[in-house]
């Protein structure tokens, strides 16, 4: 098979010591019932909290350590093309196979269960998860039917300002809770002028998001100072980032925050 890059992926024997670099993977390996076959992580991988204290870290996703990942003798690494440079992807390539996600949308999420469903013969396991997403997706697009568009920014990163913008998954998942992203215009995860915000559109909510960047009061009121009418909300950002399995709670959260909204806005 082929990863989403379009890598060869050899699965004629199913690899048993696992590597990944990537925090929502991590989650979803423990998920599929692979808690075993983990032998590495991110420093970044919080879910399930034990892993810390049972896996071996190799670094962070942007910087691992190369000697701690060949003495752990992976059969397979598992990277994500957002979350790992090319250069981390190509010195693990050196080491053992590696499957790269590509990550943009739910479809994709789904897409990506599979894959490891076959290359771990998890595939029930991984049906049921599917279903699972599937099922709350249903409710929440149920739900969300009557909500009104909102117009919103979504911030990542400060000094410099960041925010989330177009090819995305957490633009995705923003069009999915008719959230209207002001920064849709632009791509992936621009640097933008706090001050010219109300230029770019204007916007009804700001959601300062709890990852990567751990915005605080402060920074809620430097905003306000520069929107003025714009309601800023502090927003988990597990649920607008991580894909994989960690999407069967991000549609009961995504509703909560809906109602909580309708209490701001009144």
């Amino acid at each position: 098979m082929t990863d989403h890059l379009g890598n060869h992926i050899d699965i004629s024997v199913t690899p048993k010591r696992i590597i990944s670099l990537v925090p929502s993977q991590t989650e979803l390996l423990y998920d599929l019932g692979l808690e075993e076959s983990i032998v590495g992580i991110t420093k970044f991988c919080v879910h399930p909290f034990h892993f810390k204290s049972t896996k071996q870290v190799v670094g962070g996703t942007k910087n691992i350590k190369i000697e701690k990942i060949k003495q752990l003798n992976p059969d397979i690494i598992l990277c994500n093309k957002e979350e790992n440079t090319p250069e981390i992807v190509a010195a693990c390539q050196e080491i053992c196979q590696v499957h790269v996600s590509d990550i943009v949308t739910i479809q994709d999420c789904l897409d990506l269960i599979n894959d490891y469903g076959v290359i771990f013969k998890k595939s029930t396991n991984a049906q049921r998860i599917s279903d699972k997403i599937r099922f709350h997706l249903n409710n929440f697009e149920t739900f969300i039917k009557a909500e009104k568009v909102l117009k919103v920014a979504y911030f990542i990163w400060r000094e410099p300002w960041m925010v989330a913008a177009n090819n995305t998954f957490i633009n995705h998942l923003l069009e999915l809770n008719k959230y209207q992203n002001i920064y849709a215009n632009l791509e992936r995860y621009p640097e933008i002028e706090l001050k010219k915000i109300r230029l770019q559109g204007d916007p009804e909510i700001v959601f300062l998001s709890s990852e990567p960047y751990p915005f605080k009061d402060e920074h809620a009121f430097e905003i306000g100072r520069k929107t003025h009418h714009a309601k800023t909300v502090f927003v988990d950002g597990e649920y607008f980032s991580w894909y994989g399995s960690r999407l069967i709670k991000a549609f009961d959260y995504f509703i909560e925050l809906r109602k909580r909204l309708r209490t701001i806005s009144n």
